[in-house]
């Protein structure tokens, strides 16, 4: 029986000080969508078609990454598709 691999979320910096909070909330969603997108690729999900809004969430949750939007999934989406 094989064991489960251990994905732990990289570290976090500060943010600067000061932009408006549409920049914030853009910034977090391209970071969690490019972690999650790691992530993915990671364990074999090359193909863009292949990542689901269920497989994305499924890898958030067993990463402890917040549940992802539709909008987070769609990044997600196109990062894959941008990595090949």
């Amino acid at each position: 029986m094989a064991a489960a691999a251990i994905i732990e979320p990289p570290r976090k910096k500060k943010l600067p000080a000061g932009l408006p909070r549409e920049w914030y909330e853009a910034h977090n969603r391209r970071l969690k969508a490019m972690r999650l997108a790691i992530f993915l690729l990671d364990t074999g999900t090359y193909d863009a078609t292949r990542a689901t809004n269920r497989k994305i969430r499924t890898m958030a949750a067993r990463t402890g990454i917040h549940r992802p939007s539709n909008v987070t999934c769609r990044m997600v989406r196109t990062l894959i598709r941008e990595a090949h």
